[in-house]
């Protein structure tokens, strides 16, 4: 059984997500930043009337990450954790890849730091990491990106 997934680039490094999550590709728009928001929190936009929670995923893959310009590039997804935005240097490709073509990552990085990383695929002379978004961020943090502010009486009820 194959899965297609979306591939982009990272500080020329290849990544993939599973297609289906994919919402749309747009491109680089300014964010607005959030207080005391987890260093890979750019901010947040807005989406046709939804807040959409923007993740620079080369702060989260511990690549450079210089300022973005209007040649990077935001895929909107949808996970269980929620609707956001994943901001990427370019996106290259959807591929198709059998689950014989997927190989375990190896033990070294599939550690909680980087236990967000579900396979790796080798194609040609590129290798894709594939991630599972659900993992990429946490839960809790998107949860708390998306959810509408509560007035500060009902905090102290």
């Amino acid at each position: 059984m194959s899965s297609e997934y979306l591939t982009f680039a990272i500080s020329g490094q290849d990544y993939g997500v599973d297609i289906l999550s994919v919402r749309e590709i747009r491109g680089w728009t300014k964010e607005t930043p959030l207080p005391n928001a987890p260093t890979s929190v750019r901010g947040v936009v807005n989406l046709r009337g939804e807040v959409v929670p923007i993740f620079d995923l080369r702060i989260r893959l511990n690549a450079d990450a210089p300022p973005p310009t209007a040649n990077h590039v935001v895929i909107i997804v949808e996970a269980r954790a929620g609707v956001y935005g994943l901001l990427v240097d370019a996106v290259s490709d959807i591929v198709s890849l059998d689950e014989a073509e997927l190989q375990a990552v190896p033990d070294t990085v599939a550690d909680a730091e980087h236990g967000f990383l579900t396979a790796l695929a080798a194609r040609e002379e590129r290798m894709v990491s594939l991630l599972d978004l659900d993992r990429l961020v946490e839960g809790r943090t998107v949860a708390a990106l998306n959810a509408p502010e509560t007035p500060l009486l009902d905090a102290a009820a």
